[in-house]
């Protein structure tokens, strides 16, 4: 149904230096190239931290009927928990290949679009809720105003501002000659090669 292993689509402005030699191996991987032992630390404190704002949501909305309390909580914290690993799970594209002169790569990370989709539709639903659930209590329209008027606002700025968009883009590409490789290890583990290399002054 899907298919996860599907190569990625190289970005418009590559140009292999090499493109004219045989290819000898090539791939494609999606992966995070930080300290992921770090970054989910973090999310997992942050999760806590979640679980523990919407208990309180919880314990603040006792004149709330059933089964709104309970489900505005678990939507705020299934949202706010979303939106962490978003920045603690961000992944970057890398794209391999060897051929008889040497390893050529390139890193990249395209500004994500479902984000400008995901927050339009997100304000036009939660403004929706916010204005059913103000025919209960008008309190409700604060919400509609500050949560779903928030987020419409995050998405006009994100949608016209291209140099947002150019902050969250990545491009590199490099190249090695054989040469220049001075040592490889394989991964016992789990299927990783490791190269080191010098490049000379």
């Amino acid at each position: 149904m899907l298919n996860f292993s599907k190569s990625l689509e190289l970005p418009p402005q590559l140009q292999w230096r090499y493109e004219n030699e045989p290819e000898l191996l090539a791939w494609t991987i999606r992966a995070r190239n930080y300290n992921t032992f770090v970054a989910n630390l973090m999310f997992a404190f942050m999760v806590a931290l979640i679980f523990g704002g919407s208990l309180i949501m919880y314990s603040v909305y006792e004149g709330m009927s059933q089964p709104w309390r309970t489900l505005s909580c678990i939507f705020f914290f299934i949202f706010i928990s979303f939106t962490i690993s978003c920045m603690t799970h961000q992944r970057m594209n890398f794209a391999y290949r060897f051929t008889k002169s040497g390893l050529e790569y390139c890193e990249w990370k395209d500004f994500p679009k479902w984000t400008l989709t995901f927050l339009k539709w997100f304000s036009v639903v939660t403004a929706v809720i916010f204005i059913y659930l103000a025919t209960i209590d008008p309190t409700f329209l604060i919400g509609a105003l500050v949560g779903a008027g928030g987020m419409g606002l995050i998405y006009l700025s994100m949608a016209s501002s291209k140099n947002f968009q150019r902050m969250h883009t990545e491009y590199h590409h490099y190249f090695l000659h054989w040469r220049e490789l001075t040592k490889s290890t394989e991964a016992t583990n789990r299927v990783m090669i490791e190269l080191e290399y010098k490049v000379p002054k």
